[in-house]
């Protein structure tokens, strides 16, 4: 992945995108920091941001046109929020000093505004603060132009003079009661202030120019033509701006303050000699592309002030604050465990991995690996952001350069080349038949957990089709795509597609969600379906009435799009005397049982908070039709029915939930199923492989060792492996064994004593440490 990419990517995540309120100002108050300093009674934090952005704070907290409050997306339920009132409380209630003064060393330049309304005063304070010398002309006598229009009551002089006080304290000098022009009667003339000064700035209010003789140029309504981003004109000396250009019965006083902040960029860089137009798309309102959604928020009016002329009481803007929906999208984050484990939101995730990608940090590879791909993320953004795209994009990146941990997926990729060798896959046209009209492929975790369902539902499908149904028992290859492991994800679909070859092209009917993902979107030329679409159309077998429950669907998220299936499970289960409970997220939105993407492989704990935050949504026992999602839920206690332990259930029409069924299970029955059919269908002579050792495990070690990804097979290698050469410690105390074995990168420890009928196991555990001869 490189910066282009991740830049693409970071580009579908608005979350770091303006808020309507602050996008809608041209000052872009941070109104939501604002809102959330109040909530917490802060009106002193809350004036600080407001008074970062907003030059003259109480003149605008009074006569602000507020473009904010129709923007809010309050609107939408409700009153917009009274954001204006909130500043003027910010105001009234701060504690802290109005300025801050910061030392700045003067620039010999000079610079003359003219006209003393808020956009040249705008220009002169922002001009002085950077240290150069100003000089406002106007032909009043007081600092206010078009504010002086406001009555007492809505703008109080000794507010705007407490505003205005900064700028004497900055050394502005005014000369008031001056007309300024190239005409007749001028007190000053134009063309000295051009000799006199470095730059000049004019804000005429709504006064026609084209009386004053400037010599600039004038567009035909007799108006000094202004670049509408620079505030320049034809003189490079000259620039223009504030209520000059709006049109009469739209002034805007916030717009004005924004063109005198605009133009006082301008000016600086024509006096430091740089670029005027660069990167200037963030100056004044502006379009956001960020999401809240408001479904579900109650319409709640705007509060009324006690007394309209004192504004706000504290506690009456604090509860008008509580109005504001802190917009944010977050949509992603709302559903979805991993991005709310690791605290952030995709955006700040594309950062971090890309930063991963330049050094390897175990904490930023772990987070890489949990991502369980099942595109929730994406399909509940507006921009489909996908976090399954990122993630597999980092790891197949860090797999090919070395930067992957081999531990970090080896348990999964040794259980596919497993599923995929002589002890565990097969593939076989039916008995008596010399090609397969179809073939059935359950998939590796289906075969691991419910072996004796795949043989019925073989035997069922060859009584439905007559002319020759295929077996192929293996694994898709699925968690060598979660592992970013490219090259031997390609060699086993492509072993796959020449095995289907092999069989003479037959349509393919699966028995896993992941399969039917995996075959739909990597092998086109196979023609597939569903198991569940295909039993619901040719029927069910005769099963006893188990009858009649109510249970809640887990969709699988490998079939997130897939209504058809949807519609045909639901259909089924109808067709068993069931009724159907929908959870909040299902069919497109259903949420991951926390076994995709490896998830389950890479973070046990946060494996275990997906399962639960799911298996909580109800309290009916779930009914799913993913092995996985079986298994998950009900190791974590949950009663959880696979659709075929509905459909092959108990013979006697009892609904009895099979137990949990671990990684050593699923590892060993899926030798135990090859073994079988070939016995049972093909009447072949099989011997199953004699164990290695036999071994006693008490539950709590076997729950240690399902949490520790340690198989049964794995401690029959150590302790054969300890007995055959006498590699082992031995605990004079209690008399138990120690021994180890590392069949590839990982080293397995087993303590045990012998007992009648095998080894008993003790302890178990593993890590990746090389163990030295000496």
């Amino acid at each position: 992945m490189d910066l282009q990419q991740l830049h693409a990517m970071e580009a579908n995540c608005t979350q770091e995108n303006l808020p309507r309120c602050t996008a809608a100002c041209p000052l872009h108050v941070d109104v939501r920091g604002m809102m959330a300093a109040i909530r917490k009674g802060d009106f002193s934090a809350g004036y600080d941001l407001f008074a970062k952005m907003a030059p003259f704070p109480g003149i605008i907290s009074r006569v602000c046109d507020q473009p904010c409050q129709e923007a809010c997306k309050r609107v939408e339920a409700g009153d917009g929020l009274a954001i204006n009132a909130l500043e003027q409380a910010c105001r009234n209630f701060n504690t802290q000093p109005l300025l801050k003064n910061n030392l700045i060393p003067n620039k010999n330049k000079k610079v003359a505004v003219v006209g003393a309304g808020i956009s040249g005063l705008t220009v002169a304070l922002n001009l002085a603060k950077k240290g150069y010398k100003l000089t406002v002309f106007d032909t009043g006598t007081e600092f206010g132009g078009r504010l002086l229009e406001f009555p007492e009551a809505k703008l109080p002089r000794q507010m705007m003079a407490d505003d205005f006080a900064i700028l004497a304290k900055l050394g502005v000098q005014a000369k008031l009661g001056v007309t300024v022009g190239n005409h007749a009667g001028a007190g000053v003339l134009f063309n000295d202030l051009l000799a006199e000064f470095d730059a000049v700035y004019l804000g005429l209010g709504q006064i026609k120019a084209a009386d004053f003789a400037l010599g600039l140029e004038m567009d035909s309504d007799g108006c000094i033509c202004i670049d509408p981003v620079t505030f320049g004109t034809s003189n490079p000396k000259v620039f223009a701006g504030g209520s000059y250009r709006q049109e009469q019965g739209k002034l805007s006083l916030i717009h004005s303050v924004a063109a005198g902040q605009s133009a006082a960029i301008s000016i600086d860089r024509a006096l430091q000699g740089v670029a005027l137009t660069f990167s200037r798309s963030h100056e004044g309102p502006q379009p956001t592309r960020l999401f809240t959604s408001t479904e579900g928020v109650e319409p709640r009016p705007v509060v009324v002030m006690a007394d309209s002329g004192l504004g706000y009481t504290r506690e009456e803007a604090t509860a008008e604050a509580e109005r504001c929906l802190d917009c944010q999208c977050m949509e992603c984050v709302k559903l979805c465990e991993y991005l709310k484990h690791y605290r952030a939101y995709p955006l700040s995730y594309a950062r971090q991995i890309y930063k991963n990608m330049t050094s390897v940090v175990r904490k930023s590879n772990q987070m890489i690996n949990s991502c369980s791909m099942c595109r929730l993320c994406e399909e509940v953004c507006q921009d489909n952001f996908s976090m399954a795209d990122l993630c597999r994009e980092a790891r197949e990146t860090m797999v090919s350069t070395g930067k992957m941990p081999p531990s970090a997926f080896g348990f999964a990729l040794q259980e596919l080349k497993y599923s995929n060798s002589d002890l565990a896959a097969l593939t076989r046209h039916e008995p008596g038949f010399s090609q397969s009209q179809v073939m059935f492929y359950p998939g590796c975790q289906l075969s691991g957990s419910a072996p004796g369902q795949v043989i019925q539902t073989y035997n069922y499908l060859r009584e439905k089709i007559k002319d020759g149904v295929g077996l192929m028992l293996g694994c898709c290859g699925a968690p060598a795509d979660w592992a970013g492991e490219k090259e031997k994800f390609i060699a086993a679909i492509q072993s796959i597609k020449s095995e289907w070859e092999r069989m003479g092209t037959p349509k393919v009917i699966l028995g896993c969600p992941t399969c039917f993902m995996i075959f739909k979107n990597n092998l086109p030329d196979i023609p597939v379906e569903f198991l569940w679409t295909f039993m619901d159309q040719i029927g069910l077998p005769e099963v006893p009435s188990a009858g009649s429950y109510t249970l809640a669907v887990h969709d699988s998220c490998t079939t997130r799009h897939e209504r058809e299936i949807h519609d045909s499970v639901r259909n089924i289960l109808r067709q068993l005397g069931h009724r159907v409970e929908e959870l909040k997220t299902s069919r497109e939105f259903t949420e991951c049982c926390g076994f995709g993407g490896l998830m389950q492989i890479a973070n046990r704990e946060l494996a275990r908070m997906v399962v639960d935050r799911r298996i909580d949504e109800s309290d009916k026992d779930y009914v799913t039709y993913c092995a996985m999602c079986r298994d998950n839920f009900t190791n974590r206690g949950k009663t959880t029915y696979h659709l075929l332990d509905l459909i092959f259930g108990d013979k006697n029409g009892k609904m009895t939930a099979r137990p949990p069924v671990g990684y050593s299970q699923r590892h060993e029955e899926r030798a135990r199923l090859k073994t079988t059919v070939l016995r049972e269908i093909w009447g072949e002579a099989v011997q199953d492989k004699p164990a290695l050792v036999n071994l006693v495990i008490a539950d709590e070690v076997r729950a240690l060792m399902e949490d520790s990804l340690i198989l049964t097979a794995d401690l029959q290698q150590v302790i054969e492996y300890a007995e055959r050469t006498g590699n082992k410690f031995r605990n004079s105390t209690n008399g138990h064994f120690l021994a180890c074995y590392k069949p590839a990168y990982v080293t397995y420890w087993a303590e045990y004593s012998v007992g009648e009928t095998g080894f008993v196991i003790h302890d178990a555990y593993s890590h990746r440490m090389e163990i030295l001869d000496k």
